[in-house]
C-alpha cells in the first residue's frame, strides 16, 4: 500500500506562503485539476466568491518524491513556537569544507524571498541556520 504525506500549515496568506515555499524548495504551485486552465476558473464554477479564493494553496515536488505542502487560511495569528518544523537540507552533496558557505548563501537567497534568519547553530555534530518563513513559521536550513 502506497502512503502519501502532506504537511498542512495554517496561515494568513496561503498564496504568499505557497509562492515562498515553491521557490524555497524548488517545488511548483499545484496545478488546477484536469479540465481547468486556472484555480480561479475552478473556483468560479463552484460558486466560490473571489474573497475566498485565497483560502488555500498547495505546492508539490515536480519529481513527485517530496511531500505536498498545503496552506490553509485560519483567522487567528501564529502566537507561539511551532511544535513541528521543516528541515531543509540544501547542503546534501556539497563537500564538507564548502557546506557552511553554501548554507549561508542559501539563507541569503531565502531572506531575499521573505524569510528571516534567526540564529546559526554550529555544534560538533551539526551546523544549521534557524529561519522563519514570511509568516513566522520556524524551519531549519542545513
Amino acid at each position: 500500500m502506497a502512503i502519501g504525506v502532506q504537511v498542512t500549515i495554517d496561515c494568513a496568506d496561503p498564496q504568499r506562503l505557497s509562492e515562498f515555499w515553491a521557490a524555497a524548495l524548488g517545488y511548483q504551485l499545484e496545478p488546477p485539476p484536469p479540465g481547468y486552465d486556472s484555480w480561479e476558473q475552478w473556483a468560479t464554477e463552484r460558486d466560490i466568491p473571489p474573497e475566498r479564493w485565497n483560502d488555500f494553496g498547495a505546492v508539490v515536488d515536480p519529481d513527485g518524491r517530496g511531500p505536498r505542502l498545503f496552506f490553509q487560511r485560519v483567522p487567528e495569528p501564529k502566537t507561539v513556537k511551532n511544535r513541528v518544523h521543516l528541515d531543509v537540507n540544501t547542503g546534501r552533496g556539497v563537500a564538507r569544507e564548502s557546506r557552511r558557505a553554501h548554507v549561508a548563501g542559501e539563507a541569503q537567497r531565502l531572506v531575499g524571498l521573505g524569510a528571516t534568519e534567526v540564529r546559526t547553530v554550529d555544534e560538533p555534530n551539526g551546523y544549521h541556520i534557524v529561519m522563519l518563513d514570511p509568516e513566522g513559521n520556524e524551519f531549519c536550513l542545513q
